[in-house]
């Protein structure tokens, strides 16, 4: 088992260092400034002792001009190089941050509905940002850290060895009591930080729960219970938060005292040699100066041992989404619909159940939809009516059986074909932030503004639209809530008229809007898909009207109905 933890944890590593590998020029660029500007630095103590020694102690003022001159020249050098080496780093670790982001945003998207549904919304916003981002950190800054680091410390490690020895062994006599201490405090902070990140997760999405669903809280008045509930996810996440802080100001404070109990010994021994004249005032100086130089290295080199374990924890929470498998795949060789297509859809012995359930929502069920037939399914809730219609899209494919379209199984087609091919309108309509026009493009963006008014007219779009401040560049804000149900709906017809689908698929489509705008939308897509293939799920009769084929979705199996029975009204 641990072989396999460790391969998989390669594995992982692997995977980081190909966002890495693309920029490494570009990181050694800002290696290379930081590496010079470290050694500008590494001059000024030696400076400062030539300046006290052979300026200040040898009473030359020309020599104190110079000296003084020379660390001033060098300082400003070194501050341009650190501008230039940090806009060089900002752009880097930019690029390298994005990159993650994008590569684990691209693998959500082929990620089943399941998946968003059994995971919560702040959660995966949580780690997308926050833990993407310590990832990122963790990438580019610790193998630039550790690289300079090493570099630096030995610059200053042989600065004091060739100014003393003795204090140089002084100096360091107290780091094994370092690394002690961080053995003993790592495995605290990973622990407390796994919580503090869970923690943190439930309060994004606590808000992004409750500001979605705001209006209901006010309607049941349910403020002051959320109020509460968000008083409690504060002050666990505040306990957890104050822990970890102690931890961190422990593992900083800590080794601090050390250092200073080491700068002290310096002090104490080679005061004692400048005393006994072992010892110049200026190499005791400039030796406390290349000890401060070595002590940030140090520092930071050993809280890599502790940064490691920070990353380790947001990296294993971009791996669960990383490692989170989709249930359909695109196939290795899609196959194109053929010239002509109708639209002909057949289930053949269809069976399915979600992943990790055992009861069938579907049991070996058969039918034909035949191109350009209107197709009218009804059953009650929970029935498995969006089941069929996420399987007509392969959102899942089924757990025996087939789907053809048009004779071609739905698993040899190309996944984002099929999706165009096949368009659903649900009752519950998604819009995005932006204006009614984008909305209305989403599906078609190369579509032009007199198809866009086209669409929209014919689905009922342009009575409402024409009222707005803007018209359609109105923006719509966050999922188009200022717009009412039956409007949100009609923008969905309009945005499926663009995508021009070979099947189109309404989903309760029209549950919202009256029987007026209903019958008229009807009408119109009677018009404009005649000859494709139309599936009216639901229980409203008016968009089944005049439909070829009936269906009742029954115990898991589509059973056929009399079309004429069905719209005879009863006695």
């Amino acid at each position: 088992m641990v072989t396999g933890a460790t391969g998989s944890r390669r594995e992982t590593y692997r995977w980081l260092y190909s966002f890495v590998r693309p920029n490494l020029p570009a990181l050694i660029v800002v290696l290379c400034l930081s590496l010079l500007a470290s050694a500008l630095g590494l001059a000024q103590p030696y400076l400062t002792k030539l300046l006290i020694d052979r300026g200040l102690v040898a009473g030359d003022f020309s020599a104190i001009v110079t000296l003084a001159l020379v660390m001033l020249g060098l300082a400003v050098v070194g501050a341009g190089i650190a501008t230039l080496n940090r806009w060089h780093y900002v752009s880097v670790s930019g690029r390298i941050l994005f990159a993650i982001r994008a590569h684990i945003y691209r693998h959500l998207q082929t990620l089943s509905p399941s998946y968003f549904t059994r995971t919560r919304s702040g959660d995966l916003m949580a780690r997308l940002d926050g833990d993407i981002a310590e990832v990122q950190r963790f990438a580019t800054d610790s193998a630039l850290a550790l690289v300079n680091g090493v570099i630096v410390l030995a610059g200053a490690l042989t600065f004091m060895v060739l100014l003393s020895p003795l204090l140089s062994l002084i100096a360091f006599a107290l780091l094994p009591l370092h690394v002690v201490f961080l053995r003993v405090v790592r495995p605290r902070i990973e622990l407390s930080l796994r919580d503090l990140r869970a923690q943190a997760s439930g309060l994004s999405s606590f808000f992004y729960d409750t500001l979605q669903a705001m209006k209901l809280i006010q309607s049941v008045g349910a403020e002051r219970r959320e109020a509460e509930r968000l008083d409690g996810l504060q002050a666990r996440y505040f306990g957890r938060l104050r822990h970890q802080q102690m931890l961190d100001q422990a593992a900083s404070v800590i080794p601090g005292l050390f250092t200073l109990a080491g700068v002290a010994l310096v002090f104490v021994a080679g005061g004692a040699m400048v005393i006994d004249k072992t010892m110049t005032l200026g190499t005791l100086i400039a030796f406390t100066g290349y000890l401060t130089r070595a002590v940030g290295p140090v520092n930071t080199l050993l809280g890599l041992y502790v940064a490691l374990k920070r990353a380790q924890v947001s990296l294993d929470r971009v791996e669960e989404i990383r490692h989170a498998r989709p249930d359909v795949c695109q196939p290795s060789a899609p196959e194109a619909l053929p010239a002509g297509a109708g639209g002909t859809i057949e289930l053949i012995g269809v069976s399915f159940a979600y992943p990790g359930e055992e009861t069938q929502v579907l049991t070996d069920t058969s039918a034909v939809f035949p191109a350009g037939a209107k197709v009218a399914i009804a059953g009650l809730s929970g029935a498995g009516k969006s089941t069929l219609i996420d399987l007509l899209q392969r959102h899942y494919d089924p757990g025996a059986g087939r789907i053809l379209l048009d004779g071609t199984d739905l698993g040899r087609l190309d996944l984002a074909a099929l999706r165009r091919k096949v368009a659903v309108v649900s009752q519950e309509t998604l819009l995005l932030s932006g204006s009614v026009a984008e909305n209305l493009r989403y599906a078609a963006p190369e579509a032009s503004d007199g198809e866009v008014r086209r669409a929209a007219e014919m689905a009922a779009v342009s009575t409402f639209v024409d009222a707005l401040p803007e018209g359609y560049e109105t923006e719509l804000g966050t999922r188009g809530l200022r717009l009412s149900g039956g409007q949100r709906q009609r923008i969905a017809i309009a945005r499926a008229i663009l995508q021009d689908p070979l099947v189109l698929i309404l989903d309760e489509a029209t549950s919202g809007v009256d029987t007026e705008t209903e019958e008229a939308v009807r009408r119109a897509l009677d018009t404009v898909f005649s000859g494709r293939t139309r599936i009216v799920v639901g229980h409203r009769s008016t968009m089944a009207e005049d439909a070829d084929l009936v269906f009742e979705l029954v115990g898991g199996r589509l059973i056929a109905r009399d079309p004429v029975q069905e719209r005879t009204p009863a006695p």
